[in-house]
């Protein structure tokens, strides 16, 4: 994404592009269906701690390490082999997001700074800062070109520009900027992806569309799978108008399906099944 030469509010542009109002629309209607289920109004909490089970799942899955979601319910430990720290890293993420809203519209990049190191869980002098000439990239499952350090940082810097700017984009199309841009940036030297859906999950909660976090897009996501997910993301990548929609589409069949699991897990309630 480049905002050179760009409208005042180009993120909005992007919301007349073929077929995205109708996945804004489609988005809402989802959304609204959880909001108003009874159970929600007197279980919310639990909605959303389940929610955030399994959006943690769904990212951890994307990322290569896509377990049951009873073993990550049952797990305590993880430490050890590469899929329970990125688990692990998932949860720790999904918790963080819901704590950084405030700094989200004032400091976009401090924020994603915390979410690296929140994710990383460690001390190094590559984490929590983005990637310097020379660092390589751990982020096997994304397989695009990557940008050099001096176009991620003008990106970053643009992107972070959009954000504080604020502006009429319906929060879906910005959700979908916000991570379409850094998993094309990459702009760590690890745990991108996991970074990526955290500030979109930001986005959702913090502009109102799913202000309980009720509606993990990471499941969604998880459930149209890597491939969907890999090629959907070389549209963004191509900026091209088609390949943009299609990005923005597919992250609105994401929430969509996000919000039809929160459904039913209502019901499951409702039923006292769970």
């Amino acid at each position: 994404m480049s905002t050179t030469g760009a409208s005042a509010d180009p993120l909005a542009a992007l919301g007349s592009l073929p077929g995205v109002a109708e996945s804004v629309e489609s988005v809402r209607k989802a959304v609204d269906r959880v909001y108003g289920h009874r159970i929600m109004r007197r279980r919310s909490n639990e909605i959303t701690s389940e929610a955030a089970l399994r959006g943690a799942r769904g990212s951890a899955a994307l990322s290569g390490a896509d377990w049951a979601l009873e073993e990550v319910r049952r797990r305590t430990d993880f430490s050890g082999e590469d899929g329970a720290r990125t688990v692990g890293a998932a949860l720790r993420l999904t918790a963080e997001a819901g704590q950084l809203l405030s700094v989200w519209r004032q400091s976009p990049l401090r924020v994603l700074a915390r979410l690296h190191l929140v994710a990383a869980a460690e001390q190094a002098p590559e984490v929590g800062r983005p990637r310097q000439r020379g660092e390589r990239v751990d982020e096997p499952l994304i397989e695009l070109p990557l940008p050099g350090v001096d176009e991620v940082s003008a990106r970053l810097e643009g992107l972070s520009e959009l954000i504080v700017a604020g502006g009429s984009a319906p929060a879906l199309v910005t959700a979908a900027v916000v991570h379409g841009e850094l998993l094309a940036l990459r702009p760590f030297v690890s745990h991108n992806g996991l970074v990526a859906r955290a500030a979109a999950r930001i986005v959702l909660i913090g502009s109102g569309l799913d202000p309980k976090s009720v509606c993990p897009m990471e499941v969604g996501h998880a459930e149209l799978g890597r491939a969907a997910y890999a090629a959907a993301l070389e549209g963004y990548v191509s900026a091209t108008p088609g390949g943009m929609a299609a990005w923005i589409a597919h992250c609105g069949r994401a929430v969509e399906l996000g919000a039809r699991e929160s459904t039913a897990v209502c019901e499951a309630l409702q039923r006292g099944a769970a």
